[in-house]
C-alpha cells in the first residue's frame, strides 16, 4: 500500500517550489535537474507538448511568441487590467475576450487561461515530489500559497488551477503567513513578527502575534501588483528608449529581441545584489551591439520609485495591528526582490532596526521560506507531528466584506483584518411594500458607499410574499472559509425563502483599486460619513413620511384633536420640505419635530393594537394593521416589485 502524502506548494510569479514535512523539518524538493527551484514558465514546444520549467525557459528567447512566464499576475484578472504589462510579454491575449470574461493566451494555434497555465506548473511540481518519493507514490493533496491581498476571483483561480493538474488543494495560505510558520517552527520564538514578502510579482506585508504555537495573523497590507518584474520592466525600458535613441532601432515589438533584454536586465538585477556594477552586453537585430554599465548607485536611484511603494502598506499594516515599529520583535524577509541591498536598507528603516541594534531575519532562504512554510501547514492538517501538534494558524481577510442597503450605503456584515474561517450574519427589511424580490449586492471595501467600492457578486432573493414594508426579516449571512472564499446566504424568516451563493467574480481587484482602496477610505472619510448620514436621515424620513400618510386611515386618528391634527400636518410639511436637501442636521432636526407631533397619536396607536388583540387578533395583525413591524438597520432596494 503506498503513503500519501500532503505536501506543500509555493506558486511563485517567478518561481515555484515543492516541500514536504521530513521528521520534524521541512525540505524542498528538486527538481530533475537537481534545483529546488522550478522557474514558473510555459512553452509549447514544436512537437504540441508543453514543456515546464528551465526547458521552457528556453523559449523565452528561441520561440517568445510560444512561452508564458509570470502568468501569476493575469489569475483571477479581466482584459481591462492587464493592458499596461501587455507590452512586456512576447505572448499575447485572444482577441474576442469580452470584458469580465476570464483571459485567454494565445501560444500557437492554441489557447489556454491563466489557470490552465499554472496547472502545469503545478503538474510539474507534483511530479517532482512523486518521483523524489519513490515508486509506487502518489501526491494528491496540497497546501498551496498566495499572495495575502489575492482577492476572490484570484484565490479561486489559484484552487481551479490545483484541481486541473489532480490536486485536491486542502487549504490556501497566504504567503507571510506560510514564511511566519517556517520561521516560528525553525526559532520557536514567541513575540510579534512581521513579514515583508516582496517576490516577482506582488507585494505583502503582515503583522502576526506568534504565542504557545499559535501563529495569529492581527494585520494584513500590500500591492497584488507589485514585485520584482515591476524593477525589470523598468530596466527594460530604459534599456529600449538607449537602443531606440542611439542606435536607431526600435524594438518594442520584436518578441526575441525583448526577451534578450529582459535576460540581460535580470541578470544585472541579481549581478547589482552583490557587485558593485553591472554590464548589460546584448546582441541585437544587424548584428549591432548594446553595452551599459551600471552601478550599484545608479541602479538604486533607477529603482527607488518601484520600492517606495513598499512603505505606505507596511505603516498601514503597523497601524491596523495598532503597535508600534519598537514593539515588532522580528522582521522576517520573503522574496527574491529582498536581496537587493536598498530594499534592506528601507525595511531597517521602516521599522527602525538600527536603533534597536536589529537586522532583518535572513537566516532561511527567501526564495524557499514560502514552501517550507507551507510544508509545515501540510503536517498540520495530515495529522501534525511532534513539532506541529500544537501550533494553530488564524489568518485574516485584507478588505471589509459587506452588501449595498437602501440609498447605495455599505453594510458592513465582516471587518476588514476579521480572523478567518469567519462567519457573520446581519437582518436586513425591506424599502418598499409589496417587495416580493430583493436584490443581495456583495461588495468589498472601506468606503461607506457602494459605488466607490468593488463589486463581488448579485443575486436576488425571490418569493417573498408581499408585506409592508420594513416587516419582513431577511437574515444575510457571510461565511469566509479557510481559504478565504466568500460564501452567502439570504433567508427570509417568516415565508422560509432563501437563496445563495458562492462569490466568484470574473476577473479580480485592478491595481489602482488594491492598492488604494483603503487609503482612499482615510482620505475620504468625512465627506463618506457625511453621505451616509444623508442617505439614513432621507431613508427614515421617507419612512416616517409614509406612516403619516397613512395615520387617517387607522382608527386613532379619529381620537386626536383638531389642534393635534394641524400640528401633524404643519411638521410633515416642514420634513417634506427639507428631505430632499443636502442638509442632514435639518433633515434630522424635522425628523425629531414630526416624531414629537405624532408621540400622542403613536401611544393611541398602541393602544388600539391592545384592543385588537383583547378582540382576538394578534399582535403581528395588529402591527401590520398600524403599518408597522419588526425593525432592521438597513433596508435592501427591490430586485422586482410586484403588488
Amino acid at each position: 500500500m503506498t503513503q500519501e502524502r500532503v505536501v506543500g506548494i509555493d506558486l511563485g510569479t517567478t518561481n515555484s517550489l515543492v516541500a514536504f514535512m521530513q521528521e520534524d523539518h521541512p525540505v524542498v524538493i528538486p527538481g530533475e535537474d537537481g534545483s529546488n527551484l522550478v522557474p514558473s514558465v510555459v512553452a509549447l514546444a514544436a512537437d504540441g507538448r508543453m514543456i515546464v520549467g528551465n526547458a521552457a525557459r528556453a523559449h523565452l528567447i528561441e520561440t517568445p511568441e510560444r512561452a508564458v512566464y509570470s502568468v501569476k499576475r493575469l489569475m483571477g484578472r479581466g482584459v481591462e487590467d492587464v493592458q499596461e504589462e501587455l507590452r512586456f510579454f512576447p505572448f499575447h491575449l485572444a482577441e474576442d475576450i469580452a470584458p469580465g470574461e476570464v483571459l485567454r493566451i494565445r501560444l500557437g494555434d492554441r489557447e489556454y487561461t491563466p489557470p490552465e497555465i499554472s496547472a502545469y506548473v503545478l503538474r510539474q511540481l507534483k511530479q517532482n515530489a512523486e518521483r523524489y518519493f519513490g515508486p509506487g507514490s502518489s501526491v494528491t493533496k496540497a497546501v498551496v500559497t498566495v499572495p495575502a491581498y489575492f482577492n476572490d476571483a484570484q484565490r479561486q483561480a489559484t484552487k481551479d488551477a490545483g484541481r486541473m493538474a489532480g490536486l485536491d488543494v486542502l487549504r490556501l495560505v497566504n504567503e507571510p503567513t506560510a514564511a511566519a510558520l517556517a520561521y516560528g517552527l525553525d526559532k520557536k520564538k514567541e513575540g510579534i513578527v512581521a513579514v515583508y514578502d516582496f517576490g516577482g510579482g506582488t507585494f505583502d506585508i503582515s503583522i502576526l502575534k506568534l504565542q504557545d504555537g499559535i501563529f495569529e495573523v492581527i494585520a494584513t497590507n500590500g500591492d497584488t501588483h507589485l514585485g520584482g518584474d515591476d524593477i525589470d520592466n523598468l530596466l527594460m525600458t530604459i534599456a529600449l528608449d538607449d537602443i531606440a535613441g542611439d542606435l536607431k532601432l526600435d524594438l518594442r515589438h520584436n518578441g526575441e529581441a525583448v526577451q534578450a533584454i529582459r535576460k540581460a536586465v535580470i541578470e544585472a538585477k541579481i549581478a547589482l545584489s552583490s557587485q558593485p556594477q553591472a554590464t548589460l552586453d546584448i546582441h541585437l537585430p544587424g548584428g549591432q551591439q548594446y553595452r551599459r554599465t551600471l552601478t550599484r548607485e545608479q541602479f538604486e536611484q533607477l529603482i527607488a520609485p518601484v520600492i517606495a511603494r513598499t512603505a505606505a502598506p507596511c505603516r498601514q499594516a503597523i497601524q491596523d495591528a495598532g503597535i508600534t515599529p519598537a514593539q515588532i520583535d522580528e522582521v522576517v524577509l520573503v522574496g527574491g526582490s529582498t536581496r537587493i541591498p536598498r530594499v534592506r536598507a528601507l525595511v531597517e528603516e521602516i521599522f527602525e532596526l538600527p536603533s534597536r541594534g536589529k537586522t532583518p531575519h535572513t537566516d532561511l532562504n527567501p526564495d524557499e521560506v514560502v514552501a517550507l512554510g507551507a510544508a509545515v501547514q501540510a503536517k498540520i492538517l495530515a495529522g501534525g507531528s511532534a513539532a506541529t501538534e500544537d501550533m494553530l494558524l488564524l489568518d485574516i481577510t485584507p478588505l471589509s466584506l459587506g452588501i449595498e442597503a437602501l440609498g447605495g450605503v455599505v453594510a458592513r456584515v465582516i471587518q476588514r483584518n476579521s480572523t478567518i474561517p469567519a462567519s457573520a450574519t446581519e437582518h436586513f427589511t425591506t424599502g418598499v411594500d409589496g417587495q416580493t424580490n430583493v436584490a443581495i449586492h456583495v461588495v468589498q471595501g472601506e468606503r461607506e458607499m457602494a459605488k466607490d467600492c468593488r463589486s463581488l457578486a448579485r443575486f436576488d432573493l425571490k418569493g417573498i410574499p408581499p408585506m409592508t414594508a420594513g416587516i419582513p426579516r431577511i437574515e444575510v449571512k457571510f461565511l469566509i472559509d479557510a481559504n478565504g472564499i466568500l460564501h452567502v446566504s439570504a433567508r427570509e424568516q417568516r415565508s422560509g425563502k432563501q437563496a445563495e451563493i458562492e462569490v466568484k467574480p470574473a476577473y479580480g481587484l485592478t491595481d489602482e483599486q488594491v492598492e488604494t482602496m483603503i487609503l482612499d477610505s482615510f482620505d475620504n472619510a468625512e465627506e463618506d460619513f457625511r453621505q451616509r448620514q444623508l442617505v439614513e436621515a432621507r431613508n427614515e424620513a421617507e419612512t416616517i413620511l409614509t406612516l403619516v400618510e397613512r395615520a387617517p386611515s387607522n382608527p386613532a386618528w379619529k381620537l386626536l384633536a383638531a389642534e393635534e391634527h394641524l400640528r401633524i400636518a404643519r411638521a410633515k410639511s416642514d420634513l417634506e420640505q427639507v428631505y430632499k436637501q443636502e442638509d442632514y442636521r435639518a433633515i434630522r432636526n424635522a425628523i425629531e419635530a414630526l416624531d414629537k407631533a405624532t408621540r400622542h397619536f403613536a401611544e393611541l396607536q398602541m393602544e388600539t393594537a391592545v384592543s385588537f388583540a383583547i378582540k382576538g387578533k394578534t399582535m403581528r395583525a395588529a402591527d401590520e394593521n398600524m403599518g408597522k413591524g419588526p425593525t432592521a438597520p438597513h433596508s435592501i432596494a427591490p430586485a422586482e416589485i410586484e403588488t
